[in-house]
C-alpha cells in the first residue's frame, strides 16, 4: 500500500473541508492518454486506491502504462470503540489523499481505447465517489 517513507508529525490535523472547492492542480490530462476524474470531493484511503490499482493492474499486463497522480499522505486518526470523551486525540488509523471535485486520479496509456475504457470502469467501480473518464482530444 502507500504511505509516505517519512512524517515529521503523527499525527495531523483535519483541516477545511468545504464543499464547493475545486481542484486546481492536476485537471488535465498530462501522462496518459485517457484517465480517471474524480468528480467529489473526498478523503480516498490508500487501501481504497490500492484496490483500484490492482483492478488496472489485470489489464495492463499485456502492455501499457498507467499513472497514479493521488498519494495518500494525510495521517487519519480514530478513537477505540466506547471510548468516551476526552482522554485526547486517539491513534493513528490510515493515511489518507484528499481529492477535490475534477481532479485527475488515474491515467492510462498505450492500450486500445475499449481495454483501457474497461480498466477505468472497473477501478471506479472500486471507489466510494463519482467518476467520470476523459480522453485527451486529437488536435
Amino acid at each position: 500500500m502507500l504511505q509516505p517513507k517519512k512524517q515529521k508529525y503523527r499525527k495531523q490535523q483535519k483541516g477545511r473541508r468545504r464543499k464547493r472547492e475545486k481542484e486546481t492542480r492536476a485537471i488535465n490530462l498530462d501522462f496518459g492518454s485517457i484517465g480517471l476524474k474524480a468528480m467529489e470531493n473526498i478523503w480516498l484511503t490508500a487501501r481504497q486506491i490500492e484496490a483500484a490499482r490492482k483492478v488496472m493492474v489485470r489489464y495492463l499486463r499485456k502492455g501499457g502504462k498507467m499513472w497514479i497522480r493521488v498519494f495518500p499522505d494525510k495521517p487519519v486518526t480514530k478513537k477505540p470503540p466506547e471510548v468516551g470523551m476526552g482522554g485526547g486525540k486517539g491513534d493513528f488509523d490510515h493515511y489518507a489523499a484528499v481529492v477535490r471535485k475534477g481532479r485527475i486520479i488515474f491515467e492510462i496509456d498505450g492500450l486500445p481505447l475499449d481495454k483501457a475504457e474497461a480498466a477505468l470502469k472497473e477501478a471506479s467501480s472500486k471507489l466510494p465517489i463519482k467518476c467520470k473518464i476523459i480522453k485527451k482530444e486529437e488536435i
